[in-house]
């Protein structure tokens, strides 16, 4: 499946050595400078940028109408972010020439390491009142977002958790049950694969990108790690999760997947999912308006290796962040409470279908989700969300894990127990670089 989800392009393997070339420009640490506590608290016009994706963009300018025509003293410059090969590599090349906006409203959590690393980012909880407003937004799931320094250089915005989508009709034509269908453990989900690719009703029951791009993990292993291992993250204390038993047997349902030819090793140009070619794609919410009168679909939480009631997913998340060169950051802070508020959140929601990363989400907005009822489960999915970790190195943490992947479990040519070992003790030497 081609993953054409809100956010701006995914940082590039070529953007990392852009973004570390600006180290030495900016220098390390997180934003900090002589003049940083008189910026925090001055006040005046600002720029901002926001993704190009067409819902985000009406919501962006509405939300800045509203703050402008109320704040005239303070005006927001507001666009879309400049082209580049990928939204981060042009956010890392504005840190290294020392204009980059005030806020990005699509920060990627991956890139965010980096980014602190070159100086580019202020600490949110610099502002006096800025942890306080986060815990009481976000809860306990802002512990996720924070540098390994312990503060928070992201605001944790909007999240799209992953789910199992299923064709219903794909289903029926299989001989199975689209009201009930067995997807509630990984055995299941084989079980049922077999079943719709030998029935000829899908040419292939799942279709995962197998390219070697290290965020592809994020739509395939990552949501199932997170249900199997109830929420734990790649990298935890510095050191790599995934070599477990819980790593292990994602990583056998899939070999499985690609060795039966239930899932293809060919990257599909297009959307398998929506055009028939697939049973079951991995996605979030903002898929809904992408399937509307395309797919008769339903959809589950992803199964892990045994039942549950409460799933853990990826959360394909996009956070906020406040960058070092805006020289009004006391205006800044303001509007980025202002467009996280409860009511601009709730136009986020109904306008991009999102979810904003809010405390008890399905109460908040219930008239919402009472009006769109295909978007409940979402909101109760939001909050059980699995972060990529925010550590040094993490897009070639990421990178060196989809390699030993793609070898292993995709092409067959080494074991899962030594690709795994292999991958596991690259990435705790990377995690453990300053």
């Amino acid at each position: 499946m081609k993953r054409t989800t809100s956010s701006v392009r995914i940082l590039s393997m070529a953007a990392i050595a852009v973004l570390g070339a600006g180290l030495a420009a900016c220098g390390g640490g997180g934003g900090g400078s002589s003049s940083a506590s008189s910026a925090t608290t001055a006040k005046g016009p600002i720029k901002i940028w926001y993704s190009n994706n067409e819902f985000e963009v009406k919501w962006g300018k509405e939300m800045v109408a509203a703050w402008n025509q109320a704040h005239p003293d303070q005006l927001v410059d507001a666009q879309e972010i400049p082209a580049g090969k990928s939204s981060e590599e042009t956010i890392g090349a504005a840190i290294t020439a020392g204009n980059a906006p005030c806020l990005v409203f699509n920060t990627a959590p991956v890139a965010v390491p980096q980014f602190q690393k070159q100086g580019g980012l202020v600490a949110l909880d610099s502002f006096p009142d800025g942890a306080q407003y986060i815990k009481d937004r976000t809860g306990d799931l802002a512990d996720q977002y924070k540098s390994t320094d312990g503060k928070l250089y992201q605001l944790p915005w909007k999240s799209n958790p992953v789910v199992l989508f299923y064709n219903k009709d794909l289903f029926a034509k299989a001989g199975l049950d689209p009201a009930n269908p067995k997807l509630g453990t990984e055995s299941e989900l084989l079980d049922t694969a077999r079943t719709l690719v030998k029935s000829g009703a899908a040419q292939k029951a799942i279709w995962p990108s197998p390219a070697g791009d290290y965020f592809q993990s994020w739509f395939d292993f990552y949501p199932f790690y997170a249900a199997n291992s109830k929420g734990t993250q790649l990298i935890k204390d510095g050191k790599a999760t995934f070599d477990d038993d819980q790593g292990k047997q994602v990583a056998s349902m899939f070999a499985t997947l690609y060795k039966e030819n239930l899932a293809s090793k060919e990257v599909y140009q297009g959307d398998s999912f929506a055009e028939g070619k697939s049973a079951m794609a991995l996605a979030g919410p903002w898929a809904i308006a992408s399937y509307k009168d395309k797919v008769n679909w339903g959809s589950v939480p992803i199964p892990g290796t045994e039942k549950q009631d409460k799933s853990y997913t990826f959360s394909d998340a996009k956070n906020v962040g406040l960058y070092s060169a805006c020289k009004n950051q006391g205006t800044a802070w303001e509007v980025l409470k202002f467009a996280t508020s409860k009511d601009e959140d709730g136009k986020l929601l109904s306008e991009t279908g999102q979810m904003p990363m809010r405390k008890d989400l399905p109460a908040t907005y219930a008239d919402y989700f009472t009006a769109n009822p295909l978007y409940k489960d979402f909101a109760d999915q939001a909050s059980r969300t699995v972060e990529v970790p925010n550590v040094t190195n993490s897009v070639q943490i990421w990178q060196a894990f989809r390699d030993a992947w793609n070898k292993s479990v995709i092409f067959a040519n080494q074991s899962i127990d030594d690709a795994f070992k292999g991958a596991a003790d690259k990435i705790n030497q990377l995690a453990a670089q300053k």
